[in-house]
């Protein structure tokens, strides 16, 4: 059976552990956090890399990325080739008053054209202006730190590997041809008769 009071004795003892340690407080702002790497801070947009698929704006949970664009018709390539249409982004913003920071438009973006950047400081005293529109999005590339290095004892990745196969395959292709043009224009070149190793004697 429990002493009475026991509970109110821990409590207290805490307590005073706690009153006996050295505070540590963070001097902010004058002194910056240092945060990790992967931190959620706001979204930043790489435009060059969206394609207006509209993945991002589809799954994610608050409805609070907006994306207008409108398709434009580009010409052939070559003649007598088909016209063909794309996607051009006419708006994209976020509005971070909604955003709860869940990474699911970053992670379904096919395209990396959404990246988290660990910059926090962007409070608003007006709920409007915390929807940021595409320029602002694409200044926050600018705070994006850059990507781990990879773990030298890590798995290649499929990508790569699947490149260095073509690249060499391709080598070896060019390589057997360099040879077998070689070889055919040796004979042509020498001005050596067929069936003999005499220069001129078919002549004669």
């Amino acid at each position: 059976m429990p002493i009475p009071g026991s509970g109110l004795a821990k409590g207290l003892a805490v307590t005073l552990r706690t009153m006996t340690k050295r505070s540590h407080t963070a001097q902010y702002p004058e002194v910056q956090p240092e945060l990790p790497p992967r931190t959620r801070g706001v979204i930043g947009l790489f435009e060059e890399n969206c394609t207006v698929c509209m993945l991002c704006a589809r799954e994610c949970p608050d409805w609070c990325i907006y994306i207008d664009s409108h398709k434009e018709t580009v010409p052939a390539a070559a003649p007598g080739g088909r016209e063909r249409s794309r996607n051009v982004l006419d708006r994209f913003a976020i509005d971070f008053s909604l955003c709860m920071y869940c990474g699911i438009c970053i992670e379904v973006c096919p395209f990396d054209a959404l990246f988290w950047s660990p910059e926090f400081e962007y409070a608003e005293t007006d709920i409007l202006d915390l929807t940021h529109e595409r320029d602002k999005l694409r200044q926050w590339m600018w705070t994006v730190p850059a990507p781990p290095a990879l773990d030298p004892a890590a798995e290649e990745p499929k990508e790569l590997a699947a490149a260095r196969k073509a690249a060499d395959k391709a080598e070896a292709a060019a390589a057997a041809a360099a040879a077998a043009e070689q070889a055919a224009g040796g004979p042509a070149s020498g001005g050596t008769a067929p069936g003999t190793g005499t220069p001129g004697e078919a002549d004669a």
